[in-house]
């Protein structure tokens, strides 16, 4: 039997990248906490994240359903960027991008009802960006592209000025590393929607 698949997201981006693969789909949004547990390494935490998204929908629903939940970080030197707080927190978070190669670690989880988790995984990209100017800085934090999202950037809009080229997979910078998921939902029961007419213009 071919699985529904739910997104535990209210991401746009992520949302995006799987309509634009054609794959059918509902949203349900998660909730997770986002705080930093004691001597939390960045894989740990974001990978937690990620199975408490999914698993904070597969606990409430029954049936045939596979439950993507992903969340995504920007890594310098054992840092972990998230999300900014305010402009101060972006403009410190460019600063420390700029003229250097950083990682992106999206993590995602596959859950089936009642909590029962099929797959995890992490992948990573290698960011370079290009050395900001104060004036470059400034401007970007102004179009406020930067305020919800991991890095204070994002590859997919304004931000690609920045990007002198990465190393790994584009999609997983901008939210979900596709390929890898798309894999791992074919694996585990969703066949209909990768083969023949599954997929949807």
């Amino acid at each position: 039997m071919n699985s529904k698949i739910v997104l535990a997201s209210t991401s746009p981006r992520r949302k995006e990248l799987l309509q634009n693969v054609g794959i059918e789909f509902e949203i349900i949004a998660p909730s997770s906490d986002e705080s930093l547990i004691s001597r939390e390494n960045p894989r740990d935490y974001v990978l937690r994240l990620a199975s408490e998204k999914a698993c904070s929908v597969s606990q409430n629903l029954e049936g045939n359903y596979l439950v993507i939940g992903a969340d995504t970080i920007v890594v310098v030197d054992d840092e972990i960027l998230g999300k900014p707080i305010d402009l101060e927190d972006a403009r410190r978070m460019l600063s420390r991008i700029s003229g250097r190669i950083h990682q992106v670690l999206t993590a995602f989880c596959i859950a089936r009802p009642k909590n029962i988790i099929l797959h995890s995984e992490i992948v990573d990209t290698n960011v370079e960006v290009k050395t900001l100017e104060p004036d470059e800085i400034e401007g970007y934090i102004k179009t406020t592209e930067p305020m919800d999202k991991a890095g204070a950037y994002g590859i997919q809009g304004i931000g690609a000025f920045m990007i002198k080229g990465i190393r790994g997979s584009y999609t997983n910078v901008v939210g979900l590393p596709l390929v890898e998921v798309l894999e791992a939902l074919k694996i585990h029961g969703a066949q209909k929607q990768f083969s023949g007419d599954g997929f949807k213009k």
